[in-house]
């Protein structure tokens, strides 16, 4: 086994690495951060009213 079997066998080893990556947050992580990626808009109705309207509904 010379120098270019073992780049070969790392850029394979790296290819594979990277397709299961890109797998493993695809398949695995959608359902999972689905939640988190919609906390941003949770509070969108609260802080597009205007200051008085959120205080009177405070009281």
């Amino acid at each position: 086994m010379d120098m270019n079997d073992l780049r070969a066998l790392s850029t394979v080893l790296m290819f594979v690495t990277f397709l299961g990556i890109i797998a493993w947050t695809v398949i695995g992580g959608r359902d999972r951060f689905r939640d988190a990626a919609n906390l941003p808009f949770l509070d969108d109705d609260e802080t597009s009213k205007p200051e008085e309207t959120r205080q009177e509904k405070a009281s």
